[in-house]
Formats: structure tokens, C-alpha cells, sequence
């Protein structure tokens, strides 16, 4: 009986791996070990680094809507208590943006808030 190998899947494998390291430096992407390697610490870091994304924009907007409370004559944590009590449902990312497109509006939004507060 003829010896079998497992020759096209490792060729295969190995070549998936190899593309995924394709312009990592040096023998990060010419080598199937190093490359091994590094392709599995750069799935890691992309699956912790997407969570780290969420955290980066959401303290983006808090810091757009704090300006913007600061220029209105509130605090930002004043302004998201006000919110609450006033029963105001917007989002973070929707108050940075009508901060930054609308200024008028958001002037409303925080008198709602005071309002709110009071």
C-alpha cells in the first residue's frame, strides 16, 4: 500500500496562513512558523482592539458632549441626570452629533434637561 500523505490540506493550510501574514516584516511573513505566530497574535489583538473601539468612540462622544454642556452652562453629568428625569431617550452618539451639526437644538436638549433638573 502507498504511503499517504497529507500533502494538499497542509499545503493548503499553510498557505491560508501565509496570506493572513502578508505584509507583516521579515520572516513574520515568509516563515510558517513566525508567520503562525504572529497571525495568531494579530487575530487576538483584532478581537480585543474591535471591543477597545467601542470604548474609544463612546468617550469621543462624551467629551463632544461635555464641550457642548460646558458652552450651555452645565456640566455633562448634570446634563445626563437632567435627561433622565426629564425622560429624554437619545443616545450618546445621536447628542454628539446634534452637538456638532445643530447647536440650536442642543440648546433645547439642555434646556430640557434643566428643566428636568429643577
Amino acid at each position: 500500500m502507498p504511503r499517504a500523505t497529507n500533502a494538499p490540506a497542509s499545503r493548503r493550510r499553510r498557505k491560508r496562513t501565509l496570506e493572513r501574514a502578508k505584509g507583516f516584516r521579515g520572516s513574520r511573513s515568509k516563515l510558517f512558523r513566525t508567520a503562525t505566530e504572529a497571525v495568531d497574535r494579530a487575530m487576538c489583538m483584532a478581537t480585543d482592539h474591535r471591543k477597545v473601539k467601542k470604548r474609544d468612540y463612546r468617550s469621543l462622544w462624551i467629551a463632544r458632549i461635555s464641550a457642548a454642556c460646558r458652552i450651555n452652562g452645565i456640566s455633562y453629568s448634570r446634563f445626563v441626570e437632567g435627561l433622565t428625569k426629564a425622560n429624554v431617550d437619545l443616545n450618546r452618539k445621536m447628542l454628539s452629533e446634534i452637538a456638532i451639526r445643530d447647536p440650536e437644538g442642543f440648546k433645547f436638549i439642555v434646556e430640557q434637561a434643566k428643566s428636568g433638573l429643577a
